[in-house]
């Protein structure tokens, strides 16, 4: 080898060849034969080099497929950069300060639907049109939709702000509207056929779900030392969402709850079952444990009622919608009707339970 030939430097049977990229000392090791040919190939390979970086067409990934500077390089890179390699990226960065819940919410996005349909176009093929194609025949709500392309959206406004990309075409996509589903209160009547389908600790369960208002996944969090029966209030404090407790989300979420008389009476059959432990109120009567999630509530407890009682079906969570719809028609002020729900200002009340306000 030339003594002379700057950039390169001989190690028995490897060579290092060092360049400056954007602006970045790189040095690069390449296994040779110790022979002239091999030698001169390589002189013309860094000439390559400085010449592709020199007229803007150098492709790090290409020369040097297996170096962690390329990884590094190709960040910058739009026109190489990899939708599916630029999420990886990103989860990995911000995983750490997740929640759990939203962890598995992303995972999901990202490899059930983000990667498989744009993971291979570059980040600099990606368009406004391509989203909104794929959004019209995504077959899921609204809210589902905008939710999956959550993930998405922070990825590439992380590069717009990084500079790595001049316009952001998730700017051009707005969130499609959420279509409100009309609630669909059960009646006294439906609420008592259903009640006297029910015993023990289920139908103390769901008493209480029509009369507090709950969410499920407050519900099934309610802890012992956040009832108190005699001064007829609760405090919500926590949650149980997908196996984990967590603290709720809002200000508003974390509220004091009046009992009515009704909820009042589940709790205090509850507490045979449940009070000597002093920990979750609810627990499922098969285990013996606090229940984990809404499926069992729903498959063994709720379903089998309703069809023993000869009621049309509805999802559980109308028992909120009962809750709610009753204390207004019977003239509570929306505001307190709201800081009871845990909704942080009236307007979703409004809104939702608007026919059910008496006018005045």
């Amino acid at each position: 080898m030339d003594a002379r030939q700057r950039g390169i430097t001989i190690r028995g049977t490897s060579a290092q060849i060092s360049f400056t990229y954007q602006g970045v000392r790189c040095r690069e090791s390449i296994p040779i034969p110790p022979t002239k040919t091999a030698q001169k190939e390589l002189a013309l390979k860094l000439q390559s080099i400085k010449y592709e970086i020199k007229t803007g067409t150098f492709d790090y990934n290409r020369h040097f497929p297996y170096s962690k500077k390329a990884k590094e390089f190709r960040k910058n890179r739009p026109d190489l950069y990899t939708i599916k390699e630029a999420l990886i990226s990103w989860l990995q960065r911000n995983q750490a300060k997740l929640q759990l819940s939203t962890l598995q919410d992303y995972n999901s996005a990202i490899y059930h639907h983000l990667i498989p349909t744009f993971g291979n176009l570059t980040i600099s093929e990606l368009t406004a049109s391509k989203i909104k194609e794929w959004l019209s025949e995504l077959p899921c709500s609204n809210k589902r939709k905008s939710n999956i392309l959550t993930p998405l959206r922070q990825m590439f406004e992380e590069l717009y702000l990084d500079e790595i990309i001049d316009k952001n075409p998730l700017s051009r996509v707005k969130n499609l509207p959420n279509k409100t589903r009309e609630p669909e209160p059960f009646t006294q009547e439906e609420i008592t056929k259903i009640l006297n389908e029910l015993t023990g600790q289920e139908k103390n369960l769901i008493q209480f779900a029509f009369y507090s208002g709950l969410r499920t996944s407050e519900l099934i969090a309610l802890r012992w030392q956040d009832v108190e029966i005699e001064q007829n209030r609760i405090f919500i404090k926590q949650a149980h969402v997908r196996g984990q407790l967590k603290v709720t989300k809002t200000k508003s979420g974390k509220r004091e709850v009046i009992l009515q008389p009704q909820a009042k009476e589940a709790l205090f059959n509850q507490q045979i079952f449940t009070k000597k432990h002093n920990e979750i109120v609810f627990h499922d009567p098969q285990t013996n444990e606090p229940w984990k999630n809404d499926q069992p509530i729903r498959k063994n407890v709720w379903i089998p009622a309703l069809k023993r009682a000869g009621i049309k079906y509805r999802n559980p969570y109308q028992t909120r919608h009962t809750f709610a719809s009753t204390l207004l028609s019977r003239g509570e002020k929306p505001l307190w009707v709201a800081q009871q729900m845990g909704h942080k200002d009236w307007s979703m009340i409004i809104k939702v339970y608007g026919r059910w306000i008496p006018q005045i």
